[in-house]
């Protein structure tokens, strides 16, 4: 691991004041932007039917509002510090010891940029196909191609200029049209169905209501070890925090829920197939797919602020066209959907490690000075993040009632996290 002077490794050097752009509305579309997605629809369609519309929806609410939360009090940390994500974790574990999780990030983010480039060509076949195209066999490889070789182009800009005018001025609106499009789409279908007996439906028991709750926080759960990376060029922390949860929230909310509103109308239908059979589907199918690309961005440049804390002689704008390369090599070759279970037993990992971070650096803890005078590993914080994944995988099996271990998990490293600082190293 490269242990070069702050000076030159942008990832761990705090971001000047003068460099920082963000205003809570970049906040805000950037998060909105990120929220949305295919992935987020489909897991609000596996809410049914385990739950009666009325649970889902309360659990989805609950769930987006307390992830999103989460999600912006760690964005706060990045923008007051000034520092990414991989700033915060050598503050909390150590200069060497951060290696560690960095790497493991890395590696996530490598296989779920792969799957994001997986769910967009799957996508774009299917509208071909729907539209009496892309019949031949080769169409996939060229999507994934194609889908690539637009996030390269994207890598290869300024991520500042990205959020503050491609995905604010642009994106944004567009995206929005299209949920609103298809979330009147099915409600008319449901109204056409009989809204009462669709309300009325009750859930088959087969999920809880904490578990659903567990699945929904898991969208911007995921997201932690990202955020930073992006809430650091905020002019204010406070509008990090607000812009980011509500951003995410918002996002998170509607497409869960317009999911659980699809598998309710279309219960025997899979998600892409579904939203193509709405009047004007295939164009605002095609609105949410060319979202998805920030979500594949947005893991890439993670990924690549990662690399460049290790190894700073690289610069981000080099990692990340690396990580383009590999993340689509990947999706041409591995068997993405089947990797699924690995990448949620892997992101697993972030659950604990975060709440970590938060118990140490929340509430005004000086961790630019934390930073400067790391040591090589922090015990304290080690062992509690290593308990934090055993209990993780454990709880499921000491409390099943409880059904989900993200929550549970992330409070009590906290709390340990939290009762343990003054003895920080």
């Amino acid at each position: 691991m490269s242990t070069s002077q702050p000076a030159t490794n942008e990832a761990l050097t705090p971001l000047h004041e003068g460099q920082r752009a963000f205003g809570w509305r970049d906040h805000t579309s950037l998060w909105f932007s990120l929220g949305v997605g295919l992935l987020v629809m489909q897991m609000g369609a596996y809410l049914m039917p385990g739950l009666s519309p009325g649970e889902a929806l309360v659990a989805i609410a609950v769930g987006s509002i307390v992830g999103s939360g989460l999600l912006g009090w760690v964005g706060k940390l990045g923008c007051d510090s000034g520092l990414a994500s991989a700033g915060l974790m050598h503050a909390v574990y150590g200069r060497r010891f951060a290696g560690l999780p960095i790497v493991l990030n890395v590696l996530q983010l490598l296989g779920w940029g792969a799957f994001e480039l997986v769910i967009m060509r799957d996508a774009t076949v299917a509208i071909g196909r729907q539209s009496g195209g892309l019949t031949a066999g080769y169409w996939p490889v060229l999507a994934t191609l194609m889908w690539g070789a637009v996030v390269l182009l994207l890598i290869s800009g300024s991520m500042v200029q990205l959020v503050r005018r491609l995905i604010s001025r642009v994106a944004l609106p567009l995206v929005v049209l299209s949920l609103l499009w298809l979330s009147w789409q099915f409600a008319t279908l449901a109204q056409t169905q009989g809204l009462a007996p669709l309300w009325g439906r009750g859930g088959d028991g087969s999920m809880s209501a904490l578990s659903a709750i567990d699945l929904v926080i898991a969208m911007p759960v995921s997201w932690l070890p990202l955020v930073a990376d992006y809430a650091r060029h905020g002019r204010n922390g406070r509008s990090a925090l607000h812009g980011t949860w509500l951003g995410y929230a918002v996002a998170n909310i509607w497409c869960y829920g317009l999911g659980v509103l699809v598998a309710l109308v279309l219960p025997s239908e899979d998600l892409v197939t579904a939203l193509l059979l709405a009047q004007g589907g295939l164009i605002a199918l095609s609105l949410i797919i060319v979202d998805e690309i920030d979500n594949t961005y947005g893991d890439v440049y993670s990924g690549s602020v990662c690399m460049h804390s290790l190894l700073p002689r690289w610069s981000i704008r080099r990692w990340g066209v690396l990580m383009v390369l590999a993340c689509t090599a990947f999706a041409l070759v591995l068997p993405m959907h089947s990797l699924e279970p690995f990448l949620l037993l892997l992101s697993s990992v972030f659950v604990p490690l975060f709440g970590v971070i938060l118990g140490r650096l929340a509430f005004g803890a000086p961790t630019r000075q934390l930073l400067r005078e790391a040591g090589s590993i922090h015990w304290g914080a080690t062992l509690i993040w290593l308990a934090g994944i055993a209990f993780y995988h454990l709880l499921p099996r000491l409390a099943p009632a409880l059904g989900g271990s993200a929550l549970p998990t992330l409070v009590l490293c906290f709390a340990l996290a939290w009762l343990s600082r003054n003895s920080f190293k």
